[in-house]
């Protein structure tokens, strides 16, 4: 007999009702109890029965001759362990569609050794618990006046990024001579303390000296903390651990960080000459001037949608009335970890400081869960109202983006991603994108302009400089986008 699965008649599963209640387990939440008579049982294994014996071919018997005990013998714990996947399949989908329930996620069984085998006698029964899609009313977004932030790129902000651009390109110089300063480049052993003893260590920890966190930790004055500090010496800084930390040891308690300076160098911003423009593709200073400014404003005006965006995500969190599953909510926290991750990849920042801050981004995460939970629900609702859908080549064509930013082969990419179930989100994401987009179609938009707007920091995306190649930053700083101007 080849390895051909048992399968069950669909006709014959559909005159069959099995027997089943269902009854209220929390939230958004069903139990579902369901039987399988023996009667059941008996009537697709003979069937299947049959249809091996038809097809089996063993030695010295000819197709559809093998003995009925021999078939039995040889192939019954195969078609036993295949009808009882089928039938337990089955009556699940029946119960499913018998209650009209949107399930969320995978069953939860209440006993899983009640499905594992088929009884020698009697019947089966089983008991599972199923997550549902809430039942809610949408908010009312008659009364929601969108701001839209008018930003207006300047010479200044140019000249911003055309510095940025110069410390991206730029190299790194041995710093022997002198003690840190800020916005160094530092090689360091780190070594996180509690009461004189390792908890956690980073040999040869790549750091730019300036506010951020290092292992997780907060450090706003880094820089003056380390100045001063040479090649080769020791310094201890002493911090707190923040409640969530990913190293449940230290939540929350002073430590020390130690690190052993190890080499110590200087960004040197490249010159702007005609070699460094010829290599960027350009004639002269004006077409790359030109060029920043229109991928300055390309990049505002994702800036002012996504802000756009996150007004209508608060009004709809702020505004639904629903009693969300209690376990999807615990799985959620791992997705906000994520997602907020995916965010960040998609911005180009290397995968090596997300990982540097784990626990940064697990921050709120927790509270966050719920939010996301409301936005899914909301979101998904709209999203099958106006019929929006992500095809395979906006897919494509997003990982083909963060595969640029990472510097690797895009479908080597896709595939670390399905393993890993990001792919998921980022079709999520897409979707909700385009919901949003269809969403700002309904609301009201008042155009608003924003203060302060000669600070370039203050609005361009591209404010703060990437770090270095050579030197993918531990502690990474924050800067200010045009979506804080709402």
């Amino acid at each position: 007999m080849s390895d051909q699965a048992a399968t069950i008649d669909p006709a014959a599963a559909e005159d069959f009702d099995y027997p089943m209640s269902i009854e209220d387990a929390g939230p958004s939440t069903k139990k579902l109890t369901v039987e399988i008579p023996q009667e059941r049982i008996n009537a697709i294994l003979n069937t299947q029965f049959k249809e091996v014996r038809g097809m089996a071919q063993l030695p010295g018997f000819r197709a559809g001759r093998v003995p009925t005990k021999l078939v039995e013998r040889r192939f019954s714990a195969d078609i036993k362990k295949q009808v009882r996947d089928n039938l337990v399949r089955e009556s699940y989908q029946q119960a499913i569609q018998k209650h009209s329930l949107n399930v969320l996620g995978e069953p939860e069984f209440e006993d899983p050794k009640s499905v594992e085998n088929l009884p020698d006698s009697g019947g089966i029964k089983y008991v599972l618990t199923v997550e549902t899609m809430p039942q809610f009313d949408l908010p009312d977004l008659s009364t929601l006046t969108v701001k839209k932030p008018i930003i207006q790129v300047n010479d200044g902000h140019v000249q911003q990024a055309l510095q940025n651009l110069r410390e991206q390109q730029g190299t790194l110089v041995p710093a022997d001579d002198r003690g840190i300063q800020e916005k160094d480049y530092v090689t360091a052993d780190v070594n996180i303390k509690l009461d004189g003893e390792v908890v956690g260590s980073q040999p040869d920890a790549q750091i730019v000296v300036r506010p951020g966190t290092v292992g997780g930790i907060e450090i706003k004055d880094l820089p003056a903390q380390l100045a001063g500090a040479k090649v080769d010496e020791t310094k201890t800084v002493k911090a707190t651990a923040p409640e969530n930390h990913q190293a449940e040891k230290i939540r929350g308690k002073e430590v020390e960080i130690e690190f052993k300076i190890k080499d110590l160098k200087y960004l040197e911003p490249a010159e702007i000459d005609d070699d460094f423009l010829e290599q960027l593709g350009f004639t002269n200073n004006q077409e790359l001037l030109d060029a920043l400014r229109e991928q300055m404003i390309e990049r505002i005006e994702q800036d002012v949608q996504a802000a756009q965006h996150n007004q209508i995500r608060r009004h709809l969190i702020d505004n639904l009335k629903v009693e969300l599953p209690e376990k999807l909510s615990g799985r959620q926290e791992q997705r906000v970890v994520q997602r907020r991750a995916m965010d960040l990849m998609q911005r180009g920042v290397s995968e090596a400081q997300i990982q540097s801050n784990v626990a940064k981004l697990r921050e709120g995460a927790k509270s966050a869960a719920q939010n996301e939970l409301k936005l899914f629900f909301a979101l998904n609702k709209y999203a099958e109202q106006f019929q929006v859908d992500v095809d395979e080549a906006e897919v494509n064509g997003q990982i083909a983006t963060i595969a640029m930013y990472q510097n690797r082969r895009p479908e080597k990419l896709k595939q670390d991603m399905m393993a890993d179930g990001s792919l998921q989100n980022l079709y999520l994401q897409l979707r909700e994108k385009k919901t949003l987009d269809q969403l700002l179609k309904q609301v009201k938009i008042e155009e608003v302009e924003v203060k302060g707007t000669d600070d370039a920091t203050s609005v361009s995306p591209n404010a703060k400089a990437h770090d270095h190649d050579d030197a993918p930053a531990a502690v990474d700083g924050g800067a200010a986008t045009a979506s804080d101007a709402t």
